[in-house]
């Protein structure tokens, strides 16, 4: 389980494939000491699990994999070596919860549709499928890549359903959104607690 809020921004570094599983390689400034073999780490919104991993001269170096199911439901199968994704370390007893329970399974692949300069911040308008639009509502919480935001509008717009987030300039300058442009891919979990909400009220 995760909290949506980004430790690092990490680089393929290499990219392998064998009967159809995608290796990647990843550097980050994570400590060492802080992977181990079989640990979950949030890639862009996706749980992975650490198949291998090393020191180097900047931080460490881990080995993800991802089967097709993942690569078919994710953006995964678009990232290229030299690509930056933001990465999360699973929670431990007693962190601090300081965005909201994210959980690194990824509900769809969404579309930015704007990105609009409001001084200092951005507002991002990202289009969704049909069946997402039920999940979403004005001050609930969304993952976009891994990033916990508060959804501040929703709405349709020739029947395509859209949300709005408005990204401060911490969040903008230390996550991968600020490379976000109209038409890119992103990565889209609901908050849990509008699941259950939904199902209760029949509607999933």
């Amino acid at each position: 389980m995760f909290t949506g809020l980004v430790a690092d921004k990490g680089r393929i570094i290499s990219i392998g494939v064998e009967n159809d599983i995608r290796r990647f390689r990843i550097e980050s400034s994570f400590s060492a000491d802080a992977i181990q073999m079989g640990a979950s780490i949030m890639h862009s919104g996706v749980c992975l699990t650490v198949v291998a991993f090393g020191q180097n001269h900047e931080g460490c170096w881990f080995d993800v994999e991802a089967i097709p199911e993942t690569l078919d439901r994710t953006i995964l199968k678009d990232w290229r070596v030299g690509d930056e994704i933001n990465l999360e370390l699973s929670l431990k007893m007693g962190d601090e919860l300081g965005g909201h329970y994210v959980f690194g399974h990824v509900d769809c692949v969404a579309t930015v549709a704007t990105i609009v300069d409001q001084g200092a911040s951005r507002r991002i308008r990202i289009n969704v499928p049909d069946h997402m639009a039920k999940y979403l509502a004005e001050k609930g919480s969304v993952a976009v890549d891994g990033v916990s935001l508060t959804v501040a509008a929703v709405g349709q717009a020739d029947s395509q359903d859209w949300f709005e987030v408005a990204v401060i300039p911490h969040t903008w300058d230390v996550t991968t959104l600020n490379r976000l442009e109209p038409g890119a891919k992103v990565n889209l979990e609901a908050d849990m607690l509008a699941r259950y909400v939904a199902r209760m009220l029949g509607k999933e």
